[in-house]
């Protein structure tokens, strides 16, 4: 016969209480532990950089002005996800090395084709690019690169034509963005100059007369 003092007692309500609660409270963590895992994966799985296996994207390595010429340290390569990647992305940091940035780029940001025009070979020493905005989408029709223009507007006070920059050189003349919308031309200018050639394009009407 089985002695009596090594049969298991049984547990008291509070032993059962205690041992519930415990359980319970292990399978709660580990569900929620299971659940956490999955969405950091997921996280991961979808965030540009996280897939080893993703495709590679050339982005801006750091904050970019327009009209810029992209230095290798402009640049760096970072894997997406296939189903995110913009189209026109480019691969190769080499594809855009020394081309000109026609719109301002923040750091992480895709650089694709439609964003970059010219090279700097065009740009003359002492020069910058310049992306000006025409007021008549006609003109740029009869640009090319090598083009050189007068960047003109109107005088604020007079109302007479104020010539902004003469003698600029056309590097590109970009597709329109909109039916609606100025077309875009970038013309090299002198260092001293490019910069208030920019500014008034923002803000006022430019036109330019070929030469």
């Amino acid at each position: 016969m089985t002695d009596p003092r090594l049969a298991p007692r049984p547990l008291s309500r509070l032993g059962a209480l205690v041992i519930g609660q415990g359980w319970r409270r292990i399978v709660l963590l580990r569900r929620t532990a299971a659940g956490a895992l999955a969405a950091l994966a997921l996280v991961l799985a979808l965030a540009p950089g996280g897939d080893a296996n993703g495709v590679p994207v050339v982005v801006a390595a750091v904050d970019v002005a327009a009209g810029a010429t992209l230095r290798p340290a402009d640049l760096a390569v970072r894997r997406w996800p296939a189903e995110l990647v913009p189209a026109g992305s480019l691969p190769d940091p080499g594809a855009a090395e020394g081309r000109v940035l026609v719109g301002a780029a923040r750091a992480g940001e895709p650089i694709t084709d439609t964003r970059l025009a010219g090279a700097t070979a065009g740009v003359p020493p002492g020069a910058a690019a310049v992306p000006v905005r025409l007021a008549d989408p006609g003109a740029a029709a009869l640009l090319q690169p090598g083009s050189r223009v007068d960047v003109v507007t109107v005088g604020g006070e007079t109302g007479e034509p104020v010539v902004l920059a003469a003698a600029a050189s056309v590097l590109a003349v970009l597709p329109p963005e909109a039916p609606s919308s100025g077309r875009l031309v970038l013309v090299a200018l002198p260092s001293a100059i490019a910069a208030r050639v920019a500014a008034a394009s923002l803000t006022e009407q430019v036109a330019v007369t070929l030469r």
